[in-house]
């Protein structure tokens, strides 16, 4: 399986879809003009890699600064993947908030809610 990387942008995250180590990686921005359509690679890699290439154990680090509402919708559809993908795999996630960011720190927090059967940490960062 090939391996996804995206470069950021003003709108959008640096993101890095590893198959080799098991590492998935969304660092900075989120809100593109059409998040759907921005995204879908990214989807479609995550539901490939864990239906046939999925290490012993893959780990999330997510360090998104700001997201607009759309991008929301899309990282809940994102762990509804994770969520679904963790019967048969060992899924880690990283939620990676500057301690100065009140509000990534409380999306962080409504994620584990939203996803009580997730391993999610919340990571500060100075």
């Amino acid at each position: 399986m090939k391996n996804l990387t995206l470069e950021s942008t003003k709108y959008t995250p640096d993101i890095k879809l590893d198959a080799d180590t098991g590492i998935i990686s969304m660092v900075g921005k989120s809100y593109p003009e059409n998040t759907f359509e921005f995204y879908q690679p990214v989807m479609d890699w995550i539901e490939e890699y864990f239906a046939n290439y999925a290490k012993n154990k893959t780990t999330v680090n997510m360090e998104i600064i700001y997201f607009n509402s759309s991008s929301s919708k899309l990282f809940f559809d994102f762990f509804d993947v994770l969520d679904e993908a963790k019967e048969n795999h060992n899924i880690k996630i990283n939620w990676i908030y500057d301690k100065e960011n009140e509000s990534a720190l409380e999306a962080g927090e409504d994620f584990i809610e939203d996803f009580e059967n997730l391993a999610i940490n919340l990571v500060g960062k100075d």
